[in-house]
């Protein structure tokens, strides 16, 4: 067994565990390109994954700090599902995914990381990319700068009307 070794995840580690990091993006406002924020709506905003299976990972998040998702106010929902579709036309026209797969994964039960926050996850995938890599070489391939891909996608989202 190979160990690879990503000592910039020692931050996460390290970080004090005040509260929900969903929590802490929604309400620091004036630190969106820090945390990776792409865009902020009335109920929901979005974040790009610090640790994605591929380049352009991002979730969409409720500020609401509810698990359930049976829990959420109507126009919650309505508004999160707008934006997963809204983000699936901008994964596939601004980074050519040729497919995206959506989902939330409800409870840690689930595989919720983060699972006191419900959140859905936007993951494009391309035909023969290397994600092949993590099942057989138990590392995680990334193929382009995650800088360039969060500008694309903020920039791709100020364009939504």
């Amino acid at each position: 067994m190979q160990y690879l070794y990503a000592p910039w995840r020692s931050e996460y580690f390290e970080k004090e565990k005040s509260q929900c990091p969903f929590c802490d993006c929604a309400n620091k406002i004036d630190s969106d390109e820090k945390l990776g924020v792409i865009f902020r709506a009335k109920y929901c905003f979005a974040v790009m994954n610090r640790y994605p299976y591929s380049a352009g990972h991002f979730m969409i998040i409720p500020y609401l700090h509810e698990e359930h998702i049976e829990n959420l106010d109507d126009k919650i929902w309505q508004e999160m599902s707008y934006w997963v579709r809204e983000g699936v036309k901008i994964l596939k026209n601004k980074l050519h995914a040729s497919g995206v797969n959506i989902g939330m994964n409800l409870s840690k039960d689930a595989g919720a990381g983060i699972a006191m926050h419900c959140h859905y996850h936007l993951v494009p995938r391309w035909f023969g990319d290397t994600n092949f890599i993590t099942t057989i070489g138990e590392t995680r391939v990334c193929g382009t700068d995650l800088k360039d891909v969060y500008y694309k996608l903020v920039n791709a989202f100020n364009n939504v009307k």
